[in-house]
C-alpha cells in the first residue's frame, strides 16, 4: 500500500499535537498525517502512570500559548494533563488525524522524488509505504520501550518486585511494604512522597548523590487575586510572562552566581528539614544547573521525611540480596519492593532508521540550524523542547517558525529547504547544553550537536529564542531551496 501525504508528523505527544494544531492555524493550505505508535496520545503524559506522576514546570508556561492553562494549581498532575491535550485534539480535530498503533520503521530521503519515503507498520504488523513532503519529527528524545535499567549486581538474587517506573504494573499493592527507590531525580523525589502516603510501610531513597531541590507553592496565590480584578487573559499573560521571567533568572543567577543560589537553595532546604535530616543528603558537589534543578510542591518531600514515613540514604549499592540491597558501606536495607528510578534510555526520532539516499543519517554528526531542522538534511525538522524552563514553550515557537517556514516555501514556489552545514561550527557538546546528568552524558552518541555560532548554537534560552524565531528571515545563505517538482506532485491529494 502507497499512501501520499503531504507534512508527516511523527509523534502525538506534547511536540506533535502542538505542532498539528499551529498547522491547522497558520497553514490550513497544508495536509498533515499524525503517526502515533501507541493507542493514545499524550507521550509521556500517557505512559508514565506511576503514583504521583506530574509536571515539573508551572502550569502558566507548560500549557500551550493557544491554550491558557486557567487553574491556579502550579504543577498539574498526569491525568489533568492528558485532559488537557485531549481538550486540544477535539478543538482542532485531530483525532482524525492521528494514526494509532503505526510505527514508523524508516524514512529515507529520495533526492530523484524530493520526498520522503516512510516504512510503516500498522496496527496489523502490515507495512505500508507513506511518500511525505516534509517530516517533522516530534518524538521526544528518550525511548517509550526502555527506560534506562542498569545491571545491578546479584539483581537475580532478590525474592521481592523489581520495577521501572517506565513501566508501573497496573494496581500494585505496596500497602505497608517497604519500597526502597533508587534515585534522585524528577521522578524519585515525586514517588517518595506519593506512596508513603499511599500507605507504604516504609520508603527509602537511596542516591548515589544529592541533587538540588526547590519547593514551590502548589497553588499560585497571586494569580488567584489577579483573576478576581482583572480580565483572565490578562491575568494569564501576566503570570505567564512572570514564570517565564523567574525561570530565566533563576538559570541566569546559576551561570552568573552559582555560590549565592547554591545557599539560597540549601538554606531554603535546611529550613524545611528543621535539623530532623542530616543535610548531607540534599548538598551536591556541582553547582546549581549543572544538572536539572528539580522542584517539589509545597515540599512534600521534606515533610513526609521529617514524618519518619521516609527516609534517604546516600550510597553506593554493593549488590542486592534476597530482602534487599547492601550497600557499600556495610549497611542493609531491606526491601518488598526496588524502584529503579534510574532515568531515561535517550533515542532521537523515536528509534527511526533514517537514510538520505540510502545512506544513514547519523544525528550525532549534525547540528540544529535555529533549534529546529537538521543541518543537511532537506525538509526535516525536529523539535526538542527546552532543559531549563518548559517544553511547551519551545513548541509553540518551533511549529511557529516551521508554520512561517512553509508558507515562504509555498508563496515562492519551492518544494525543498536544506540548511547547509558547516563542518567549521561543529563542538563536542550536544544540544543539551553542558549538563552533566547522567541521561545526557549517555546521548553524545545520538544528539544533534551544538554549534559555536548562530543559527547552529541552541542557547536554551526562550526569550532570546523568541525574539530570533519570529523574526528569522529566510534569506541567510544558509537554507538552500529549490524547486523540483510540479505544483500537482507538490500538493499531492491524500490517497485512502
Amino acid at each position: 500500500m502507497e499512501k501520499q501525504v503531504d507534512i508527516l508528523i511523527v509523534g502525538a505527544g506534547i511536540s506533535g499535537l502542538g505542532t498539528a494544531a499551529h498547522l491547522t492555524k497558520n497553514c490550513p493550505q497544508r495536509n498533515f498525517e499524525i503517526i502515533e505508535r501507541r493507542e493514545s496520545f499524550g507521550g509521556t503524559w500517557d505512559l508514565f502512570k506511576y503514583p504521583g506522576i506530574r509536571s515539573d514546570s508551572d502550569m502558566s508556561t507548560f500549557g500551550f500559548n493557544f491554550k491558557p492553562w486557567q487553574k491556579s494549581n502550579v504543577l498539574a498532575d498526569g491525568a489533568s494533563i492528558k485532559g488537557y491535550l485531549s481538550e486540544v485534539v477535539d478543538e482542532f480535530k485531530l483525532k482524525q488525524k492521528i494514526h494509532f498503533k503505526h510505527r514508523v520503521l524508516s524514512a529515507n530521503y529520495d533526492s530523484s522524488l524530493s520526498k520522503w519515503v516512510v516504512q510503516i507498520e500498522d496496527e496489523n504488523q502490515k507495512q505500508q509505504t507513506w511518500i511525505a513532503n516534509f517530516v517533522l519529527g516530534c518524538t521526544g528524545y528518550y525511548n517509550y520501550d526502555q527506560g534506562f535499567q542498569p545491571d545491578f549486581p546479584n539483581q537475580d538474587a532478590f525474592k521481592g518486585q523489581l520495577i521501572h517506573p517506565q513501566h508501573w504494573p497496573d494496581n500494585l499493592d505496596y500497602a505497608g511494604k517497604k519500597v526502597v527507590i533508587i534515585g534522585s531525580g524528577a521522578t524519585a523525589i515525586t514517588l517518595v512522597p506519593a506512596m508513603a502516603k499511599g500507605g507504604a510501610g516504609h520508603v527509602t531513597m537511596l542516591q548515589r548523590s544529592p541533587t538540588y531541590i526547590a519547593s514551590i507553592p502548589s497553588v499560585d496565590f497571586v494569580y488567584d487575586k489577579m483573576r478576581k480584578i482583572l480580565p483572565e487573559d490578562l491575568a494569564y499573560k501576566l503570570t505567564r510572562a512572570r514564570n517565564i521571567g523567574m525561570q530565566r533568572g533563576i538559570y541566569a543567577l546559576a551561570q552568573k552566581q552559582p555560590k549565592l543560589l547554591r545557599k539560597l537553595l540549601l538554606k531554603s532546604i535546611e529550613m524545611q528539614l528543621k535539623g530532623k535530616v542530616d543535610m548531607k543528603h540534599f548538598t551536591p558537589s556541582y553547582n546549581p544547573w549543572d544538572q536539572r534543578l528539580c522542584v517539589v510542591p509545597d515540599g512534600d518531600l521534606f515533610k513526609i521525611l521529617r514524618s519518619g514515613k521516609a527516609s534517604v540514604e546516600t550510597d553506593q549499592i554493593e549488590k542486592f540480596t534476597e530482602t534487599g540491597i547492601q550497600l557499600k558501606s556495610g549497611k542493609h536495607l531491606e526491601a518488598d519492593i526496588i524502584v529503579s528510578a534510574t532515568g531515561l534510555e535517550i533515542q532521537i526520532l523515536g528509534g527511526i532508521k533514517a537514510t538520505i539516499d540510502g545512506k544513514p543519517l547519523n544525528t550525532s554528526k549534525h547540528m540544529l540550524y535555529q533549534g529546529v531542522m537538521v543541518s543537511d538534511v532537506p525538509n526535516m525538522a525536529m523539535i526538542i523542547g527546552y532543559i531549563n524552563a518548559s517544553w511547551t514553550l519551545k513548541v509553540d515557537i518551533a511549529a511557529d517558525y516551521i508554520c512561517r517556514l512553509i508558507n515562504y516555501m509555498d508563496k515562492k514556489g519551492y518544494d525543498v529547504v536544506i540548511p547547509q552545514g558547516d563542518a567549521t561550527e561543529l563542538l563536542e557538546d550536544t544540544v543539551m547544553g553542558s549538563l552533566s546528568s547522567g541521561y545526557i552524558a549517555r546521548a553524545v552518541d545520538v544528539m544533534p550537536k551544538q554549534g559555536k555560532h548562530a543559527p547552529w548554537k541552541v542557547t536554551n534560552n526562550y526569550l532570546a529564542d523568541r525574539k530570533e524565531l519570529k523574526h528569522a528571515t529566510f534569506e541567510d545563505g544558509v537554507l538552500q531551496f529549490h524547486k523540483h517538482a510540479s505544483d500537482a506532485s507538490r500538493k499531492p491529494k491524500l490517497v485512502s
